[in-house]
């Protein structure tokens, strides 16, 4: 999907676009899952990495979407948080110039085809620190056809990350969404998600 969906979705009511973190990071805080410095990778309006900046961890936030960061940025002069956004395109991590402890993904994966994944993976290498943690909330296959993203199976995620990483867990989770009427077809209780938990192999 190009920018121009993203676009169009923030004009309305993104559906992804929810008005606090996504539970499923909120519970890998509270376990101590997430480690030092943190990158959002395709954080939207910005709500996953500004909870993580408000339990102190340093914040980075990327999105290559303007209206996206520049509503991110808003709400942490409005929440008195500090946190960095920036505009940039999560296939060319490696330009960000610095490396970071965790890494997460709310959303971002299952919208890429192969061959942008593999240059996902490729930019995630380049940025997270051996011994480092990414964590990945996508769509799951587990979730009924109809409207939304890609359904993407576990095995998709193994093969995704077969070089260079470790797959810790992968276990099923939800998204929440907004109530919007697209999200109306998704199951009860929001849509049905994998949570994976990988690990930068240690050189």
């Amino acid at each position: 999907m190009g920018p121009e969906h993203f676009e169009s979705a923030y004009q309305e009511s993104a559906p992804w676009d929810v008005a606090g973190p996504q539970p499923a990071f909120v519970e890998l805080e509270e376990a101590g899952e997430i480690q030092g410095d943190v990158l959002d990778a395709g954080c939207g309006t910005g709500e996953n990495a500004l909870y993580l900046a408000s339990k102190g961890h340093f914040s980075w936030g990327l999105d290559f979407i303007p209206v996206a960061i520049e509503r991110a940025i808003a709400k942490a002069h409005q929440r008195g948080i500090t946190a960095h956004f920036q505009i940039g395109d999560a296939l060319e991590l490696d330009q960000l110039g610095r490396a970071f402890d965790t890494v997460i993904d709310s959303g971002l994966f299952h919208t890429f085809g192969e061959r942008e994944r593999g240059r996902y993976v490729a930019g995630l290498a380049a940025i997270v620190r051996p011994g480092g943690r990414l964590h990945i909330l996508c769509f799951s296959d587990e979730e009924p056809p109809g409207a939304g993203p890609k359904r993407i199976a576990k095995s998709e995620i193994h093969e995704a990350f077969r070089d260079g990483w470790d797959v810790a867990q992968i276990r099923a989770a939800r998204f929440q969404t907004t109530d919007h009427p697209e999200a109306r077809t998704f199951s009860p209780g929001g849509p049905r998600a994998w949570l994976a938990t990988l690990t930068r192999a240690r050189a």
